[in-house]
Order: C-alpha cells, then sequence, then structure tokens
C-alpha cells in the first residue's frame, strides 16, 4: 500500500490541526507535557492549559523545583490528577540523571516515571523525528479498517508491526505518524467516520461495504456519580485552599454517598495527592505539615 504515503501526507499538509505542541521550535520536554496530558483528555481541553504550563515550567528542571500543590492545582480540570504527579517525578529524573534533557530513545523512555509504550514512541518520533511506530486507539481504528477490512481492532502486539510497514523509510517518516493519528481523530472515527473525506483511494473496509465490528462498541465511560468525581471535588476545595482544610469542609461536598466520599478520600491519600496533617486536617501533596 505505498500509495498511502502520499496521499496521507497531502491530506495533512492541507488539513492538519494547528496543535500548539505541534508547532517548530517546540522543545521535547514540551512535547512530552503535551502527551501527558491528552492521555483520555481532548485537545479541547489540554490546549490552553498546556499553554500555561510550559510559559510557567518550560523545562524539566523547572517543573522539578515547582511543589507538588503548584503542580496539582496547575493540573486544574484535566481529570486523572495521579498523571501530574507522575509527570513531576518525570521532571525530577531527567533534571536530575539526565541533564535536563528529554531522552530520545524509546527504551530510555520507558525508564522514566508514568511514560509506557505509546508515550516513549510518540516523543522519539514527534520530538526527535525517529521513525518508529506510534499506536493510539486512532492509529489502531484507521489501519483495521484501511488494511485488514474490519471495522475495529483490540490492541494488539502486532500493530507495532502494521504500522512500522506503512512507514516511509525516509524522513517523512514521523509526519506520516502524526497524519495517520489525525486521520483517526478527525475523518476515520469510531462512530460516525466520515469516509466521503477520506483521502485514501483504497480502504479495506469500505470495499468490503463497511462490515460492523464483531463486538459492540465499548460505552462512554460515566462520570457523574462515580469515585472520580468525588475525588475531583474534593481536591477542588484543597486547590482552592492554600493552607489545610478540616474534614467538615471536604464532608459536604458530597452528602449522597457518605461510604463513597470516605473511599475516594482514602484513595487520595494512598495515590498521595492529598497529605494529613498531625492536627488532622487535609492538604495538597507538599502542604502538609
Amino acid at each position: 500500500m505505498t500509495d498511502i504515503v502520499p496521499q496521507l501526507l497531502d491530506w495533512y499538509d492541507r488539513e492538519q490541526r494547528d496543535l500548539p505542541w505541534r508547532r517548530p521550535g517546540v522543545s521535547a520536554w514540551q512535547v512530552l507535557v503535551s502527551e501527558f496530558m491528552l492521555q483520555q483528555t481532548p485537545v479541547a481541553r489540554v490546549e490552553p492549559i498546556w499553554r500555561e504550563w510550559v510559559a510557567r515550567w518550560p523545562t524539566p528542571s523547572a517543573t522539578a523545583a515547582a511543589g507538588p500543590a503548584d503542580v496539582l492545582r496547575a493540573w486544574g480540570k484535566l481529570g486523572y490528577p495521579r498523571r501530574a504527579k507522575r509527570l513531576h517525578e518525570c521532571a525530577t529524573v531527567i533534571a536530575t540523571e539526565h541533564g535536563d534533557v528529554v531522552p530520545s530513545d524509546v527504551d530510555t523512555l520507558l525508564t522514566l516515571p508514568g511514560i509506557g509504550a505509546y508515550t516513549a514512541r510518540a516523543v522519539a518520533c514527534f520530538a526527535y523525528r525517529k521513525r518508529v511506530p506510534v499506536v493510539d486507539t486512532n492509529v489502531r481504528r484507521v489501519v483495521a479498517r484501511v488494511v485488514h477490512g474490519r471495522a475495529d481492532s483490540p490492541s494488539s502486539v502486532r500493530d507495532l508491526d502494521d504500522v512500522a510497514r506503512l512507514l516511509p523509510d525516509d524522513g517523512d517518516a514521523p509526519r506520516f505518524s502524526v497524519a495517520l493519528m489525525e486521520l483517526g481523530a478527525t475523518v476515520c472515527t469510531a462512530r460516525a467516520p466520515r469516509c466521503g473525506l477520506c483521502p485514501l483511494g483504497r480502504c479495506a473496509w469500505r470495499s468490503s461495504g463497511y462490515p460492523p465490528a464483531a463486538s459492540p462498541a465499548r460505552r462512554a465511560q460515566r462520570y457523574a456519580g462515580t469515585d472520580r468525581q468525588v475525588r475531583g471535588k474534593l481536591l477542588d476545595v484543597l486547590r482552592d485552599n492554600s493552607s489545610a482544610v478540616t474534614r467538615e469542609q471536604l464532608d459536604v461536598v458530597w452528602l449522597t454517598d457518605t461510604a463513597q466520599r470516605d473511599r475516594a478520600l482514602a484513595s487520595l491519600l494512598v495515590d498521595g495527592l492529598v497529605e494529613q496533617t498531625s492536627d488532622g486536617r487535609f492538604a495538597l501533596a507538599g502542604e502538609g505539615d
């Protein structure tokens, strides 16, 4: 399928979204920050917080020097605040063990806190222009449809091999990787693919009459009423206070299910996002006694 390369690159040059972390001059660290933030979070929510973050802490050492409470406040409403804690830990390791320079190879990146297989390859590819396959949900879906004629595909080790075979052998490989991701995010979407706008001349799924997925689509994750929502409400109270708060101040944010509230608070303590002071009050990490 060698014709997919020029077709996709031409389309990407015309239709790519203007995302700030893709612009020239963005550092490897700033690319890494975007990848942490974009996990399970829409671009529209990430962009303003990313801009503020890299303006305030443009390097790993600047982030590492910040207090954990400052980092949690700056994370704001992105959700999954453990990512902020891991990003802070990652910054500390890069600053102290790698001379404030984000490693460029996948194996070293994988040793850093909070970095898994996808993020390691994304940083190597998008920040350092390495020819490595980068597979997220969008890429996996595009390959399943275009190459294999399936509506979607579960995560598989074979995904990396499939994408590696599609990559051009020259310097266009990183641009092709981001273009493949962009196609899945904006055209070859999960629920309402816009096949009439697809730039690819051949697609096995389209040619076979759009067969449905073998298993039903996963339901979108519910947020209202979950422990995640309760954790967020508790963290909101702590973010809004520069000093420790009483248990009573936390209790009033969730009266629907007191056992759930207690469970959520306990999990925040276990995750190291919240600390309890010697007098029984609660504060963000780093702002206790």
